[in-house]
């Protein structure tokens, strides 16, 4: 059978995570995502992914390893400021794959790696601004010491509670194409670092990982609320795309969509553009159904992470690096199932040319 882009084919078995598009549920190793999120920390989240316990050694180690080595330190301070983000952490990643490094467990180098990441981040986007770099803090949580090197301020509870929630609701979602990349690199046998490289590569595809860039735009011209409900419907009568609704999996409310509407609800009064992206998204939403009849044009997550990162002051070259430090959790955990049971990926293709 022939399904192009195997789309609806069954490629694994997973105990890690599963996407119901019909009903609009979430969940990470059987539990709804809303459950785990209101009463977990990103650290706490992540060992749950990696190990299905919490309270394991796993979220001590996450805010240990804050110290990139030397190597890595001079290979992302000699790059280019013009190189990306995601080039500048496709490369460092890749430099991890040394002898010292493969002799760990890959339970060890998951840890290392996902704490790594956002350290890389920080690092070649302040060097890019031609800014001094701003040393890890230890004594800050995962999230807030991510905040902290990218900008030189300890971050509001708010900035920290917000960013956290978008992180946790985008760490797994199933096999999405970057995470099918990684299990397939590792499927042949390769290296952690190889199938996160190949992940990362294929994060940086505006189809999967770009950044809702054009809902930041959307969200920028709402200034004024009184103005949002005249803004949207010329957009519409107009045959613009509104950005930040409808999800290809999802079938009615992306869940992720709801948790992260109802974070800025519960922030409301503390942040001006979380208070104008709840009242947009209840008039978008109203003329949708009025315009687009039978559509059901839901909030997608792109929708409330942009509310998000635009409230935190996040500039939009960070959004997919951002995701990308999230996902690494759920990359690495799919990488170490894929080897508890592995079978190398060798789908089939049918010749189409001419024969001659």
């Amino acid at each position: 059978m022939f399904q192009k882009g195997l789309k609806d084919v069954v490629a694994v078995h997973t105990k890690i995570a599963s996407v119901d598009g019909e009903v609009g549920e979430l969940r990470y190793r059987g539990i709804l995502v809303d459950e785990l999120v209101a009463y977990n920390t990103f650290e706490q989240l992540a060992a749950f992914l990696w190990t299905g316990e919490s309270g394991t050694e796993k979220e001590l180690e996450l805010n240990q390893c804050r110290e990139l080595p030397a190597h890595i330190i001079a290979i992302i301070d000699a790059l280019p400021a013009e190189i990306s983000l995601m080039d500048a952490m496709r490369t460092a990643i890749s430099a991890y794959s040394q002898p010292a490094f493969k002799e760990k467990l890959i339970e060890e180098q998951a840890v290392i790696l996902t704490a790594a990441l956002p350290m890389i981040v920080a690092r070649h986007y302040r060097n890019q601004q031609g800014l001094p770099i701003i040393e890890s803090n230890k004594n800050l949580s995962y999230t807030a010491n991510y905040l902290w090197m990218l900008t030189g301020e300890i971050p509001s509870d708010v900035q920290v509670e917000a960013l956290e929630t978008y992180l946790k609701l985008t760490m797994e979602h199933g096999l999405n194409a970057s995470t099918f990349a990684a299990r397939v690199t590792i499927s042949t046998e390769s290296d952690l670092t190889a199938a996160i490289t190949s992940a990362i590569g294929t994060m940086k595809g505006p189809l999967h990982g770009g950044a809702p860039s054009g809902v930041i735009s959307m969200l920028n011209e709402f200034e004024d609320p009184t103005q949002i409900r005249t803004i949207v419907k010329n957009k519409i009568e107009t045959g613009e795309k509104i950005m930040g609704f409808g999800h290809r999996i999802y079938k009615t409310e992306d869940p992720r969509s709801i948790i992260l509407r109802e974070k800025c609800i519960e922030l409301q009064g503390k942040d001006a553009w979380l208070d104008i992206a709840t009242i947009a998204e209840k008039e978008i939403i109203e003329l949708l159904a009025e315009y687009k009849p039978g559509r059901k044009l839901y909030t997608n997550v792109e929708y409330y992470a942009a509310a998000i990162m635009r409230s935190i002051n996040m500039p939009s070259e960070l959004f997919t690096p951002t995701f990308s430090v999230a996902r690494m959790v759920g990359w690495t955990a799919h990488a170490i199932e894929q080897l508890e049971d592995n079978t190398i990926f060798r789908p089939q293709s049918i010749y189409v040319g001419e024969i001659k």
